[in-house]
């Protein structure tokens, strides 16, 4: 089950509510372990396209330009830091002088664009409107009498100093107007540079906030992983323990290699009120099953058919079904079991999330479950690096003696008995 949730990189939601905060630590864990994995890899193979692809242009490339850089009496790199340097304005004072110089000299020049077409159109306008009155002045006068010729010209002088004058007059309006929208488009120009410099500082404070939520998220993942890291640590220490006092399964060859004495386990006929059966689940169901169960009958049968012949839920050496061992009832009917009871007690029940079971204990403050795995040939809890036992009688006696985790400290102490009659595991014995 671990492995085919690695590979998807995806668990159910209901199955991780069942699951406890260390054994969720534990399986957040192993699956950064292959998400780190994986883009080591993908890393690996961008660095090798890079490569190639930076060795390809530097074949192509014939002459390329340099740069050099200009170094001061010590040899090294010329550097002058604006503001540093005896006599820098501050830079404060820089940048607004050169938002203001450039705002000006960007208002000149649309100042100067607007005023030669507007110096063209008064040209245009009193030219055109002097040659009409001339025009109109010489036909009239050409008509008259030569003494009258004197004084249409004295007419025509004096209609073109009238006419020159408020050709100037214009002139002056048309200059004031320039220049009171240069001066209005200048600040304007300021005012939207200013703008885009708070902007940038805005930015770069967004920019600072989002580093220190990354170093947060870093730290909360650092501290995770020292979490899951420990859990499994300890998994391997009770894992060792459990070696030792030969209370897990198909491990021996491998410890005896290491120097390690194990105590061979004496083998006991399955004694069960059920026609016998093999105590070994066959592969090939186990292999054809769903990746959960999907109602209370297709569990009833995978119990009888598969857990049963192993005898799980028995007690060692006897044809009683053990005190702990409860049918397939809720997490909130095994709390409503557990609720009057001393820290310590513990039942064992059918799950409806998994192929296998779910122990409920009660703590000092409150519950917790753990899921265990039957999927396979072995029981253990669902996580990283579990004991694996060969019964589900044998998880429960390793874990009268071994703590469950390191940081909770859960032993079983006392089972929690039926209170129901008929047993709400009847309907599995059937």
């Amino acid at each position: 089950m671990l492995q085919q949730i690695l590979r998807d990189m995806y668990i159910d939601p209901e199955l991780l509510a069942e699951l406890n905060e260390e054994q969720k630590q534990i399986l957040f864990y192993k699956m950064r372990e292959e998400q780190v994995r994986r883009w080591k890899q993908r890393e690996e193979k961008s660095q090798e396209e890079e490569t190639v692809l930076k060795r390809t242009a530097k074949l192509k490339q014939d002459n390329g330009k340099r740069v050099q850089w200009l170094r001061g009496a010590d040899g090294e790199v010329w550097v002058w830091i604006m503001g540093d340097a005896p006599g820098d304005k501050p830079y404060e004072q820089i940048s607004e002088e050169l938002m203001a110089e450039k705002a000006r000299q960007q208002a000149q020049r649309e100042a100067e664009e607007l005023w030669k077409e507007q110096e063209a159109e008064i040209t245009k306008k009193f030219r055109d409107a002097m040659a009409k009155e001339k025009a109109r002045i010489v036909a009239e006068k050409w008509k008259t009498e030569t003494d009258d010729r004197k004084a249409a010209k004295l007419m025509e002088e004096k209609i073109q100093e009238e006419l020159k004058r408020r050709e100037e007059e214009e002139r002056q309006r048309g200059e004031e107007q320039i220049r009171l929208q240069e001066e209005r488009r200048a600040q304007e120009l300021y005012i939207s540079l200013k703008q885009a410099q708070q902007y940038v500082a805005h930015n770069e404070k967004e920019d600072h906030e989002w580093e220190e939520q990354l170093r947060r998220s870093k730290a909360a993942d650092e501290e995770r992983s020292h979490k899951a890291r420990r859990a499994r640590d300890e998994y391997r220490r009770q894992s060792l323990r459990a070696i030792q006092k030969g209370k897990v399964a198909d491990l021996s060859n491998l410890f005896q290699a290491a120097g390690l004495n194990i105590e061979q386990e004496e083998k006991l006929t399955p004694i069960c009120p059920v026609p016998p059966f093999t105590m070994r689940v066959p592969t090939s169901k186990a292999r054809g099953r769903p990746s959960r169960p999907f109602s209370r009958e297709v569990i009833i049968q995978w119990f009888k058919e598969e857990q049963l012949p192993r005898r799980a839920g028995f007690e060692r050496n006897s044809d009683t079904v053990a005190p702990w061992f409860h049918g397939i009832i809720t997490r909130q009917e095994a709390e409503e079991l557990l609720m009057n009871r001393p820290e310590g007690a513990f039942l064992v029940r059918v799950s409806e999330k998994i192929w296998g079971y779910a122990l409920s204990y009660r703590h000092q403050n409150g519950f917790k479950h753990f899921l265990v795995d039957a999927s396979g040939d072995f029981y253990s809890f669902l996580g990283v690096d579990p004991n694996r036992h060969a019964t589900l009688t044998d998880l429960i006696d390793f874990h009268k003696e071994e703590v469950i985790t390191s940081s909770g400290g859960e032993l079983l102490l006392e089972p929690c008995r039926q209170t129901k009659s008929p047993p709400d595991y009847s309907p599995l014995f059937e």
